[in-house]
């Protein structure tokens, strides 16, 4: 069959699979003997029940969606084959495609809306650290499906040994890329503080920005922890503020607010004539709409970060063309990249970045530490030929 008449790339709410395609009789099923965790009885279905178990995590979500989908339409379109019926080859052939995703006419083009007939799962060829976070995202979801009794085996199991030894590089690779260095950050900040304030539609504006910029810096929490934070959530204990996170997992722990962050937020409460302070168990939104009593949703949170770093690109890309082209990609999970490092940068300890970043692992944490790395470029730099 040409791979032309069975379909082109669509997003995942608007597949439509053929029924011989859909996985309920993939080679890689588990035994009917197995005792099944989900519901799933097709490949679409077990991917979209995965998927909601970080539909707390909208950013996390986005990602993760975005690399099952892509791997279900290759897997559709040009193995022409269940997703649940892959195995190790064909997985080594799905990491060589996403380096060079051809036809490029079916497979790349501009960013569009999801429903938008000339949406594309890729802007182009992913680099070596893209596809290494690909693949470590794709083994998470071939595990779970195995665990829930779903798949038979995990095709990437087999490559585990050899992907612990990339797979720092390759993180540390993806981070370095999505954070914004000292000097490209104070000129974020200097574009906020410059922002019009003539009229009072104006000073919200400015007034919110500044706020929740305050916030994604100085804590690098998760869009999802910001929209469905509290006032009160910011509380005094034995005489140090904290702010109380429910997270990932819908674990709740604390992280310390120095004093410029109660400042940001205390000029932000007195803008909306409130006390500067919170109160105990005040239920009013941490941020809010424009009319200063709603709460905000995932959605307001990311495009008011996209909205400001494209317009700061705007004013800086005659004169610095690289920052502005990096802003345009930037997004407010690269704030939390941009806090964490510059955190790590700055000297604080490293187990309590780890705790302020909730982090399971110190592992994790060190992959934001850049200082040495720039250490031994510089070492290296008087050795010549």
């Amino acid at each position: 069959m040409d791979k032309t008449a069975l379909f082109n790339p669509v997003p995942l709410e608007k597949l439509s699979t053929p029924l011989s395609l859909n996985g309920e009789c993939g080679t890689n099923r588990a035994p009917s003997t197995t005792i099944k965790q989900i519901s799933a009885n097709n490949d679409w279905q077990a991917i979209q029940t995965w998927l909601m178990e970080f539909d707390d995590s909208p950013q996390t979500f986005r990602t993760y969606r975005k690399e099952a989908e892509r791997l279900l339409l290759w897997s559709l379109i040009e193995k022409q084959t269940p997703l649940s019926s892959l195995n190790r080859d064909d997985l080594r052939d799905y990491q060589t495609f996403l380096t060079n995703p051809e036809p490029m006419a079916r497979w790349c083009g501009m960013r569009k809306p999801r429903l938008d007939k000339d949406w594309r799962p890729f802007q182009g060829p992913l680099s070596e650290g893209s596809v290494g976070h690909a693949i470590t995202i794709i083994n998470a979801l071939f595990s779970y499906l195995v665990e829930a009794g779903y798949l038979a085996g995990n095709p990437l199991g087999l490559m585990r040994r050899k992907a612990k030894r990339q797979s720092t590089d390759s993180q540390k690779l993806a981070i370095g890329q999505r954070f914004l260095e000292q000097p490209l950050w104070q000129l974020v900040v200097q574009f906020i503080e410059a922002m019009p304030q003539e009229t009072l539609s104006q000073k919200k504006r400015y007034e919110r920005t500044r706020f929740l910029f305050h916030l994604l810096y100085l804590l690098g929490p998760r869009v999802s922890e910001v929209a469905n934070a509290k006032m009160g959530d910011v509380k005094q204990l034995h005489g140090k503020w904290w702010w109380e996170i429910t997270g990932k997992g819908n674990k709740t722990q604390l992280v310390p607010v120095n004093d410029a962050l109660l400042h940001a937020l205390m000029r932000y409460r007195q803008f909306y004539g409130r006390p500067p302070l919170p109160q105990p168990d005040e239920t009013c939104p941490l941020l809010l709409r424009l009319n200063g009593q709603q709460p905000v949703t995932n959605t307001t949170v990311y495009r008011i970060v996209k909205n400001t770093f494209a317009a700061c690109a705007r004013t800086i890309e005659q004169e610095r063309p690289d920052y502005a082209k990096k802003l345009l990609k930037a997004s407010t999970h690269w704030l939390r990249h941009t806090a964490i490092t510059h955190q790590t940068d700055a000297g604080i300890e490293l187990r309590y970045i780890k705790r302020s970043a909730r982090h399971e692992s110190l592992e994790t944490t060190l992959l934001y530490q850049h200082a040495e790395d720039d250490r031994w470029h510089e070492a290296m730099a008087e050795h010549q030929i």
